[in-house]
This record gives C-alpha cells, sequence and structure tokens, in this order.
C-alpha cells in the first residue's frame, strides 16, 4: 500500500465531503476519482497529500512514498528560468552533482595529486552514472516535446509563456520526478489533442500509481483499472475503466433502489402497526419497542435523491435553405502566420461539424470568421432564413457579472416573457430564488449553465460553438451531447474533449495547409483515415526520397539545402519578431488587466463601506466607474484572448 485512507471523515466548515471512508491505493493502480461538480474531488486529493487534515480517521503512507500533485494553483508559481530549467528541477541531487563535479574538476587540475578530493571526485561520477544523470537532458527535452514544446521554445523564459503553457512545464516537471503515486487534477484542461495522445502513451507506461481526476470520459477509459466514485458523501470503489464502472453503477443503483423500496415498505407497514396500536393498553408495549427499532434502523438512501439533470432542449424557430453558409477564398492572416489563403467550404443544412486540430491552427479564428466576429478576406454568404447563435470560448466572462440570472436572460433580446424564462432556467437548475442570483457569485459551471440557456434562448437554426464542455462536468457533457443530436438544426463546433466529438459529429473539419479539409463522417472513421493517409504520405516520402537521391548528385544536393536554409532563417527571423511583438502586447494588457482588475476590488470594498451608503452622491459615482472599470476588464479580456492566439499561432509555427 502508498496511500490508505481509513475511516476517514472530512469536512469544509459545516460541508461534509467524505465520511468514514476507507481507500487504499496499491503499487501499479490507475484510478479515476469521479463525481459530480462539487462533490469534492479536488478536496479529496488535498486530504490525500496532506494539505487538509481530516475531521477523522487517518491518512497512511510511509515516509519512503513519494507523492506528485498537480493542481491549478500550480499556476502561481514564478521564476526567470527557462522551461528546461524548470523541468531539470525535477532532478535535484542530479544537479546538485553536476555543480560538485564541475567544482571538483577545476580545482583537481589545480591539484591533480590531491588524493581526497579524487575519491570524492570519482564518487561524484559513481552516483551520477548510477542516478543515470547523464541522461536527464535528453529526458526532459523528450517529455517537453511530447507535450508541444519546440526547440525554439526550451530556451525561452518560463514567465514568457502563458497559463496553459505553463501549467504544461509542470507537468513536464512531474512526469521527470517519476513519484510514486502522481496525483492529476484535470491534466488535459490545457492540452491539444496531440499533447493528450503524447500524455497518454507516457502514463500507460508509467511504473507509479496514477490517480485522475478528469472530466474527459474518452482519456479515462483509456488510462484507468479502476473508479473512485465520491458521492453522498462515500467512496465507492469499481474495478475497470469508465464504461465498466457505468454499466456496475447502473447495476448498484437498480440493486439500491429495491432495497431502498423494500425498506420503505417495510417502514410504513411498520408505522402503521404503531399507530394501531400505540393506544391501545395490551399492544401499546409492543408498539413501543416496535418505534424503537425503526429508530435504530440504517435508512437507505433514495437514489432518486442524485443531483437532478439539467435539461437541453435546443428549438429551431425557422427552417433554413439547404445550404446556411458558403465560405470562398477565405484568407486570414496574423502577421507572418497566415490561418487559411484561399479557402473554401460549404456549410448545409443537417451538418454537425467538428473543427478538430492542435492548439494554435486557427480553430477558433475559422470560428469567427463564419460569425462574422473576425476580419478576413474573401466571401462568407449566408443562406436563406439563416439564425444564428455564437457560443464563444470567452462567453463566461462575457456574462454581466452585475445581473441576475434572469436579468441575463432578459437582455437576450428573445420574446419570452419572465415566467417563460423562468422555466427555462428551471430546467438548467435554477429554480426559485436561484434565478435572482447575482453572475458574480455562480461558479465555473453555473456559469456555463447560464451561457448554454442565452444560447438556447435564440432558437437559433445554426449554431457555432466554442468548447461548449468547458467547466461541465461528465453527466453534462452526456446531456449537452444528446441534446445536440436531438437538435433539428445545424452546427460547428470546436472541442479538444474526443468522447464529445464522437457523439455529436457527423462530418470533420481540419486546418490543414492553410485549406480546410473536409471529411464526410465521424471522429472514429476519421481516426482510422487518418492513420491510413499518413502511412501513404509517410511510403510516398520515403520513396520520393530514395529516387530523388539517386538522381540529384551530390552537389545540387547541398546547394537546394542551403538555399532552403537562407530562406527558412528569413521566414523564422520575421515570425520570432512578430512573435515579440504580440508578448509585448500581451505582457502590457495582462498588467493593464491586473490594474483594473484590483481596481475593481477597491471599488466594491468602497461600495460595502457603510460611509458610501450614507452619502448617495458618492455611492452613485463609485457605481459609475465601478460600471465602467467591469466593461474596460471585459475589453482588456477579450484583447487578450485574441493576442494570446496569435501567440499560440506563432509559437506554433516556429516549432
Amino acid at each position: 500500500m502508498l496511500i490508505g485512507l481509513q475511516n476517514l471523515t472530512f469536512e469544509f466548515g459545516a460541508r461534509k465531503i467524505v465520511e468514514d471512508a476507507t481507500w487504499h491505493i496499491q503499487p501499479g493502480e490507475r484510478i479515476g476519482l469521479v463525481g459530480y461538480n462539487g462533490t469534492g474531488k479536488s478536496t479529496l486529493l488535498k486530504v490525500l497529500v496532506g494539505e487538509y487534515s481530516p475531521s477523522a480517521g487517518t491518512v497512511e503512507k510511509s515516509k519512503e512514498t513519494t507523492i506528485g500533485y498537480l493542481h491549478q494553483d500550480l499556476l502561481s508559481f514564478q521564476t526567470t528560468d527557462t522551461i528546461t530549467r524548470v523541468a531539470l528541477s525535477a532532478f535535484e541531487r542530479v544537479m546538485e552533482l553536476e555543480k560538485e563535479i564541475e567544482e571538483l574538476g577545476i580545482q583537481l587540475e589545480k591539484d591533480p595529486e590531491n588524493e581526497e578530493m579524487l575519491i570524492r571526485y570519482t564518487d561524484a561520477l559513481h552516483e551520477m552514472d548510477v542516478l543515470d544523470g547523464y541522461q536527464i537532458h535528453h529526458k526532459a527535452e523528450e517529455v517537453l516535446h511530447g507535450l508541444g514544446f519546440s526547440n525554439e521554445d526550451l530556451v525561452r523564459p518560463y514567465q514568457e509563456f502563458s497559463g496553459g503553457w505553463r501549467m504544461r512545464v509542470l507537468l513536464a516537471k512531474m512526469i521527470l520526478q517519476q513519484p510514486d503515486v502522481l496525483l492529476l487534477d484535470e491534466p488535459t484542461n490545457h492540452l491539444d489533442l496531440p499533447s493528450i495522445e503524447w500524455l497518454e502513451r507516457y502514463l500507460l507506461h508509467y511504473k507509479g500509481s496514477v490517480v485522475i481526476v478528469s472530466h474527459d470520459k474518452f482519456f479515462l477509459n483509456r488510462m484507468v483499472n479502476k473508479i473512485v466514485e465520491l458521492y453522498q458523501q462515500q467512496l465507492h470503489i469499481y474495478t475497470g475503466n469508465y464504461n465498466q464502472y457505468e454499466e456496475e453503477k447502473a447495476i448498484r443503483i437498480e440493486m439500491q433502489q429495491k432495497a431502498y423500496e423494500n425498506q420503505q415498505d417495510f417502514i410504513r407497514q411498520q408505522e402503521r402497526f404503531i399507530e394501531r396500536f400505540k393506544a391501545k393498553a395490551s399492544k401499546a408495549a409492543q408498539a413501543q419497542s416496535v418505534q424503537k427499532r425503526l429508530d435504530k434502523l440504517d435508512l437507505i438512501e433514495d437514489v432518486k435523491l442524485e443531483r437532478p439533470d439539467i435539461r437541453i432542449n435546443f428549438q429551431v424557430e425557422k427552417m433554413p435553405g439547404k445550404v446556411l453558409v458558403q465560405l470562398k477564398n477565405i484568407s486570414k492572416r496574423f502577421g507572418s502566420i497566415e490561418i487559411v489563403h484561399n479557402a473554401a467550404a460549404e456549410i448545409e443544412r443537417g451538418d454537425k461539424i467538428a473543427l478538430i486540430g492542435a492548439n494554435g491552427k486557427g480553430k477558433s479564428t475559422l470560428l469567427r470568421v463564419i460569425a462574422g466576429i473576425e476580419s478576413f478576406e474573401g466571401e462568407r454568404i449566408w443562406g436563406h432564413n439563416v439564425e444564428e447563435s455564437f457560443y464563444a470560448q470567452h462567453q463566461l466572462e462575457a456574462l454581466n457579472l452585475q445581473h441576475s440570472i434572469l436579468e441575463e436572460l432578459q437582455m437576450c433580446g428573445s420574446k419570452k416573457n419572465d415566467l417563460e424564462l423562468r422555466s427555462l432556467l428551471g430546467s438548467f437548475l435554477f429554480s426559485g430564488d436561484a434565478v435572482d442570483k447575482r453572475i458574480k457569485v455562480l461558479s465555473g459551471g453555473e456559469k456555463a449553465r447560464v451561457a448554454l440557456a442565452k444560447t438556447i434562448v435564440s432558437r437559433a437554426n445554426f449554431m457555432m460553438l466554442d468548447e461548449p464542455t468547458n467547466h461541465l462536468d461528465m453527466h453534462s457533457v452526456e446531456l449537452l451531447a444528446e441534446a445536440l443530436n436531438h437538435y433539428e438544426g445545424t452546427y460547428i463546433l470546436v472541442s479538444h474533449d474526443r468522447y464529445f466529438i464522437s457523439k455529436t459529429a457527423n462530418k470533420i473539419w481540419e486546418i490543414q495547409n492553410n485549406r480546410i479539409i473536409e471529411f464526410k463522417g465521424g471522429y472514429h472513421e476519421w481516426v482510422e483515415w487518418n492513420e491510413r493517409m499518413q502511412k501513404q504520405q509517410e511510403n510516398a516520402k520515403s520513396e520520393s526520397k530514395e529516387k530523388k537521391a539517386e538522381k540529384l548528385p551530390e552537389k545540387k544536393a547541398e546547394q537546394a539545402v542551403e538555399v532552403k536554409s537562407m530562406a527558412n532563417n528569413q521566414a523564422l527571423k520575421e515570425k520570432q519578431k512578430d512573435l515579440q511583438r504580440e508578448q509585448k502586447k500581451m505582457k502590457q494588457l495582462e498588467e493593464a488587466l491586473a490594474r483594473h482588475t484590483a481596481r475593481q476590488k477597491e471599488l466594491e470594498q468602497a461600495m460595502s463601506a457603510p460611509t458610501s451608503y450614507a452619502n448617495p452622491v458618492r455611492f452613485k459615482e463609485l457605481e459609475n466607474e465601478y460600471n465602467q472599470n467591469s466593461q474596460l476588464c471585459k475589453d482588456i479580456s477579450r484583447q487578450l484572448d485574441e493576442v494570446l492566439e496569435k501567440v499560440i499561432l506563432l509559437e506554433e509555427s516556429l516549432h
């Protein structure tokens, strides 16, 4: 056993996360920790690692057990070191030995006969060899490359990278440390498809144990051999991957429901007996005895008390023509980076398109071009009766934090009255007084539900969805996929969730060589087709190289390489200049956002002060400044998103 929970209870304030739970993590296990949003999965990881102490029970682990913990708070880590140095810090002892060997070597050059120093030097070299220290640079580069970093990136300072890329560096460091237990909290959140696939391949061969919290069902199915479900303050343990867990859980729920119903029948019978005989002298003692037995009865939970489902129902008001959107000779670039050039595509009624690919290929940019909120060259032609709705990645940030949930939907411009809007919000689990909650107090998942509700209000027949599953738990993702399957309209979506794509898309779009490549079929068929195409291309390249090598004289080959190298160097310099310019702009925007965010907090404190309420004029001034500052924060955030995407595109092009 590496880590064990023994009769553990943990309370977070007045809220009980887990009660009397026992769980042992054994060597070689790959465990998926699952449960609805808000049940306390991330909190439980912090209990495992020792950040939180249990209210009762124990967390057992030996002194030798090493734990690596990846969590979102790691983004607060700051350093001026390069990302390679950050990754290499995983090999703390090897780095110490490198420095020691270097210093001893210098001293031995001055005093080669010093026997004591020579012994220390030999011992250090031996320990370096035992620790495989001469391979650490190669290992670090291999892991960083696998997570999407280019050779040029390896010498760049850590602080130059955005949050998602910083998380990748810290993930690389943790992987290189090779602890006995890896605790990974949403490791795929900041990864694109190629990086997720690399991480899967790595973890499948990882010798230690892994505990993963993830909403990516496809990832869990590939990665885990055990599921631990946190539900109703209890830990339920299942053998197998996520699909097998769902099958076993369905059986458990059915059995629990039958046991619950049988117990309820028994309770009702006993209560009727008590009610009937408690007033009769001859039966009163027996009735009291029955009541005592009922009071001591361990009640079986009703499985129907599980979290209620959100009810998503996308409706279409008008039927569009056969062709909804035509793209003709579309070109889009950011500086020297070209996204698409003279690209053409067509979206027909009934298309359910997934736009996929690595980060930096311009997926979100193309979606904004289609939506008409991004400048471009060429023609975008709308079809007849098209009514569109756009769900952006920053949709959550675009919500007005001062509005109530109901007010936010009222501002959508729909013709629905308040009663109809309340009914719609009820289907998204906002009922009664909950619709009067301010947006600013909602969790990420609740904001995502509000944003989806706004999309539904539009009754659009064409939807453009950019990462719609962000902040949704697995169950909600399932319900969204089901709703999209019943949707009578047309949509195009961007997502890194392979399970979600496989459940929703009947066409795949990919940006290749500045063109839009369309595949008519679902995700699994596209994967098979793509693998065949890659093998054919590799074979064709291999044959082409062999033929060219036979025909091309060595001198001409060298000249060709030299000319190509010069051209590549020039293009590389231009891209590096563009990247530096965009990074400077990004830094300025980040600083501006930090200033205005700090001012926002100052204004909130000032508005909540009793002296402000006592002075209506002053309070109005503060409120006006607060609203202006809030809008400014949103504008800067949107600009930051756009600049960040340009930076990612430039970084990808330099790979």
